[in-house]
């Protein structure tokens, strides 16, 4: 599947130049940082949100300038048909999701029908527009996977979600699959580990909560026992992942395949914030108490990005040490 070199420094230069790009869930952490790349490279962005004009947001007003807004769900199927029937969209970045595990376990149903419903919803909107269609990535997750004796994961890997969170991404994952073999839609899926890095505003998340924690002098507390192990991956190589995967997926008969992003580098939660402790010195050291109440929550995963390396051409700048420098002044200075 390789590609030569110079066709395709010429092919993608102008790749995004005015192409119409609809970004479901554009305001949050990933759809953000995705929409300001975008933008960068001259697409125009129509975005999809529950929740538009966030008050906490890395969005500026020059690029909601920039942005077709709309409000709305991507369960609302007519909103969708409606979209797509009225804006002549080449490429869709599916992101719209719940994505704080421990809401999706309390509401399973919200869950459902925004992550499976929704995706279907999205593709089903993207076949009747299939022929203006170029790519279409779908946002699903390491935890599609499940728990599993093998590691890392690998794309052939089984999926095996067994709680609400998990089993929606397999599920979602699965459509995405679906609708690329069945219909032949260019449908790519993205299975990431943790994505960290600036315009995270889910503090129920660890690289945040702990660096908020830390600004404000407050014990962190770990709901694991602090062994559970982890990918992190700093947000700008997972948005060039995207990127990449778009632009290449045609050019190179990708349809249907998933690509892992990761840096193949685990750690613990404890190896995590003793490098935040160890970066952020100059701030003071984060105290923080194991409380060991995880529940629903799969040991150790991690995954193999080899594919993405081989076939994309796609790999991680950002060392765990360089992303959290770069996280942890971005924080550190918001909490001033």
């Amino acid at each position: 599947m390789e590609e030569n070199g110079e066709f395709a420094s010429l092919n993608m230069k102008n790749f995004w130049l005015h192409k119409t790009v609809l970004i479901t869930g554009y305001e949050g952490f990933l759809g953000s940082n995705l929409t300001k790349r975008l933008l960068d490279l001259n697409a125009s962005i129509i975005g999809l949100d529950i929740k538009v004009n966030r008050r906490q947001t890395i969005l500026g007003a020059p690029d909601y300038r920039k942005i077709k807004v709309i409000r709305g769900s991507v369960a609302d199927f007519g909103l969708l048909e409606r979209i797509f029937r009225q804006n002549d969209i080449g490429i869709v970045f599916h992101l719209a999701a719940e994505a704080i595990v421990g809401k999706c376990n309390n509401n399973p149903l919200v869950t459902f029908n925004t992550n499976i419903k929704g995706t279907w919803n999205v593709l089903e909107a993207c076949r009747g527009s299939r022929n203006k269609i170029r790519s279409i990535v779908t946002a699903s997750s390491d935890k599609a996977y499940g728990a599993c004796d093998i590691l890392p994961y690998k794309e052939n890997c089984a999926l095996a979600g067994n709680h609400p969170y998990d089993a929606s991404k397999s599920c979602s994952d699965l459509i995405s699959q679906t609708y690329a073999h069945t219909y032949g839609l260019p449908v790519n899926v993205t299975r990431c580990g943790n994505i960290y890095g600036p315009g995270d505003f889910n503090f129920s998340r660890i690289i945040p909560d702990a660096l908020r924690s830390l600004g404000k002098n407050k014990e962190f507390l770990i709901r694991s026992d602090g062994n559970f192990v982890r990918d992190y991956i700093y947000i700008e190589d997972v948005v060039n992942g995207y990127v990449l995967l778009a632009e290449k997926s045609k050019l190179l008969g990708l349809s249907g395949e998933a690509f892992n992003f990761s840096t193949n580098h685990p750690v613990t939660v404890i190896e995590l914030l003793n490098k935040i402790n160890k970066i952020c010195l100059k701030n003071g050291r984060l105290k923080y108490r194991i409380l060991n109440q995880a529940r629903y929550e799969i040991k150790k995963q991690y995954l193999s990005s080899e594919k993405a390396r081989k076939v994309l051409g796609w790999h991680p700048e950002y060392s765990l040490e360089e992303g959290l420098h770069k996280t942890a002044d971005w924080y550190l200075r918001k909490s001033h």
